[in-house]
């Protein structure tokens, strides 16, 4: 796998402009696609622009040959001239080949009339079991890629080539099911620092909590923001951890436990005591404060 990395950071240009040549071929396409995703947070307000972040040929994406190529990028909402302004950052997964199977239709993103990528099909990677499949290999061998850095938890046991299946009811991200052994939660809106399901999850593993499944594998982004003012240090890009198969939302639980007039006390009496268990874990394994009546008073007038 090529290590070729692209960054666009504080006006500077990337030494290699693939990436962004990419993504201007690209950015008519990914302004009416964004919108339309779940995931996407900026529902409401006009997008005008894209710029870039960051980009990662994961899987060289040249034309010829069967094989699908992967391209990783992260891409920020606003005018590409002022990418300091702000606006969200967002994570994209965008396989390329020359011929899309049928059954990979609905995950069409563009056919590129120019650039680098002019008359291939780019779609959404993740719907893609070979794709998805290779995100989870590379998650099984820590290193770095560009500037996509993989993580292994000590001791953890990666699976090796489940069968890979996407859910569908993602709200903030998109997670990939891999057989009934493991699941990859990507996210989509990324900020700096340590996403709070790789930072509470690990702390509860240290701390024993068995509740809550500890996280097997991670990636991040090492890519400076494109702003000054934008904090520096990681981005959390993805959390593997060991599946659950048949779990439930406690709230949908007692929901069919009532349209079947069956008893839930036992039940919501099992989930408080997790419940109770998993935030107790928390104040023992991060910093805790109790707070006094008088303080609970002052935080409730203000």
């Amino acid at each position: 796998m090529p290590d070729r990395s692209l960054r666009l950071a504080t006006g500077t240009p990337p030494a290699d402009p693939g990436g962004e040549a990419a993504l201007r071929s690209l950015t008519s396409a990914l302004l009416d696609w964004l919108p339309r995703q779940r995931w996407f947070a900026g529902k409401g307000r006009p997008l005008t622009g894209l710029s870039l972040v960051a980009a990662t040929e994961v899987l060289p994406c040249g034309a010829g040959g069967t094989a699908p190529g992967l391209l990783h990028l992260l891409v920020r909402t606003g005018p590409a001239a002022h990418p300091e302004d702000g606006g969200d950052c967002y994570q994209l997964l965008l396989g390329v080949r020359d011929v899309l199977p049928p059954e990979l239709a609905p995950a069409l993103i563009a056919r590129p009339s120019s650039g680098p990528l002019r008359g291939r099909a780019v779609y959404e990677a993740l719907g893609d079991p070979r794709l998805a499949g290779l995100l989870l290999e590379r998650l099984r061998v820590p290193g770095t890629l560009g500037t996509l850095r993989f993580h292994r938890s000590g001791g953890a046991t990666v699976p090796a080539r489940p069968r890979p299946r996407p859910l569908g009811a993602e709200q903030s991200n998109t997670s990939v099911v891999f057989g009934d052994a493991a699941i990859l939660k990507v996210f989509r809106r990324v900020e700096p620092g340590i996403h709070p399901e790789l930072e509470l999850t690990s702390a509860l593993a240290r701390h024993g909590c068995a509740q809550v499944p500890p996280p097997l594998a991670w990636f991040e982004s090492t890519a400076p923001g494109p702003g000054a003012q934008e904090a520096s240090g990681p981005r959390t890009l993805g959390v593997l951890q060991r599946y659950l198969p048949g779990s439930r939302d406690g709230w949908q639980l007692a929901l069919r436990a009532l349209e079947a007039g069956e008893d839930f006390t036992g039940a919501a009496r099992a989930l408080g005591r997790t419940t109770a268990r998993v935030h107790a874990g928390l104040a023992e394994a991060l910093p805790t404060a109790t707070l006094s009546g008088a303080r609970l008073e002052r935080t409730a007038a203000g």
